[in-house]
């Protein structure tokens, strides 16, 4: 495994990757943070070269298209399930714990499934920012809780100009 950094406006974040695909990105001290113990920094993988380019244009107000960089993220089928939903969201939209449960539920030929694992999914996303667990709220479309925290999931949504981050704007003045 291999790891580099990157400054952005919001603090410090880690990238991780085997070589070939994206493995990880958290912000430094986030919740779950899942860095291999045996990474090894490499600030010249054309991985991490790509995530860069992507994340500095995204951090400048711009929408890059996230969705050709190569993913592997670690956990269960179901954790996976989760984060393969969360990657679909567009770009500055929001959608509910309750909302994605439903629709695992319909593709697992369930009556219903359950919001909270959901949530304990959505929670355990090893690719923050590109798996964009930030745009998910609550119940009523609700601030919830980030792993890399409140501010920073309200600071992502008015960067992506989410009408929902002006409902909660009262929390931080970005």
């Amino acid at each position: 495994m291999y790891f580099t950094e990157l400054s952005t406006p919001l603090g410090q974040i880690t990238i991780e990757s085997d070589g070939t695909y994206l493995t990880g990105l958290w912000f430094v001290g986030q919740k779950y943070y899942g860095l291999a113990e045996n990474a090894i920094f490499n600030d010249n993988l054309p991985i991490f070269i790509d995530v860069k380019n992507k994340l500095e244009a995204y951090f400048n107000g711009k929408n890059p298209n996230f969705n050709n960089i190569p993913l592997k993220p670690k956990g269960s089928p179901f954790r996976r399930q989760v984060w393969k939903h969360l990657s679909e969201l567009p770009y500055g939209t929001t959608t509910t714990y309750g909302e994605i449960a439903k629709k695992i539920a319909n593709e697992n030929g369930l009556k219903t499934m359950s919001a909270q694992a959901v949530g304990g999914a959505v929670g355990h996303n090893p690719i923050s920012i590109i798996i964009p667990c930030h745009r998910v709220l609550g119940k009523d479309n609700s601030l919830t809780g980030y792993a890399g925290g409140l501010d920073k999931k309200i600071a992502l949504l008015k960067l992506e100009g989410s009408a929902m981050a002006h409902t909660f704007s009262h929390w931080l003045s970005i």
